[in-house]
């Protein structure tokens, strides 16, 4: 299923060779200290509620898919999402460019500002493009986390907690973890279950409640096909028990051809 661990086996193998070089108690601290080594929370984060289970499995789940300082330093995420909507979004500056057919949206989720095009020519200012700008940060929060949530476990306001053992769908062991979530969001209402893998330490399923009072999942999907984009692993996967579904045109670069992002038109799927 994955696709390179070349980034985790050289750090396993870096750290073996200073514990062999390092004195006894050195050795113990630095053993010591890589278990509990972890990514920063977001402030607001919500380390009260959450058990310290829940987020080592979390912080595991970030070594695998690349690291911290690899998730941090990302910046160009593209991926084509369901309903035939494509996007291209700028970590560093929050720029977003979003395209449907021929409508195409320039938009910054800092800003809250943006335009609307429609076969090349600005609408904005019409109904039309008025309503697609009002919705564009809410587009974002749902598009992106349907890539990257794995990255996110430990976001401002998330609730993090550890629910037992159980099996994916295809019946691997894993740690339940739940997610909900304090005035955040557009859907602080909402409640996940994440199944993550005991052996590789990816999140492999995932469930949504659309109510976290709610007792069975809107929906359950599968986390899988992982593979290197950058320096990151990101899943392509998300097939429910009856029909295969997937996020396609995944990529993770750092830079991108001057004008892409604000081009008025669908562009080129980046590679």
């Amino acid at each position: 299923m994955l696709s390179d661990f070349r980034f985790v086996r050289a750090l396993l193998f870096f750290s073996v060779g200073a514990l062999l070089l390092a004195g006894p108690v050195q050795a113990q601290k630095q053993k010591k200290n890589q278990l509990s080594a972890s990514y920063p929370a977001a402030e607001g984060f919500d380390a009260a509620g959450s058990d310290a289970k829940a987020v080592a499995i979390a912080d595991r789940a970030m070594r695998e898919m690349g690291g911290y300082e690899n998730w941090k330093n990302a910046r160009y995420f593209a991926w084509s999402f369901f309903g035939g909507q494509y996007q291209i979004w700028d970590k560093y500056t929050g720029d977003f460019h979003w395209e449907k057919d021929t409508l195409v949206a320039n938009y910054n989720l800092n800003t809250k500002q943006g335009r609307v095009y429609s076969r090349g020519q600005d609408i904005s200012a019409s109904p039309t493009g008025q309503k697609i700008l009002d919705r564009m940060t809410g587009t974002w929060i749902n598009n992106a986390y349907w890539l990257v949530m794995p990255f996110k476990l430990k976001d401002s306001g998330v609730t993090l907690t550890h629910r037992g053992e159980g099996k994916t769908m295809d019946g691997a062991i894993a740690d339940v973890l739940q997610l909900t979530f304090k005035n955040v969001g557009v859907t602080p209402q909402n409640r996940y279950e994440l199944l993550v893998n005991r052996t590789t330490g990816l999140v492999e399923e995932w469930a949504y409640f659309a109510n976290a009072t709610d007792p069975q999942p809107a929906f359950r999907r599968r986390w899988n096909e992982y593979a290197k984009h950058g320096n990151l692993l990101l899943a392509a996967g998300r097939s429910d028990a009856a029909k295969p579904t997937r996020l396609d045109n995944i990529t993770q670069v750092q830079t991108l051809p001057e004008g892409l992002m604000s081009s008025p038109t669908p562009v080129a799927k980046v590679q």
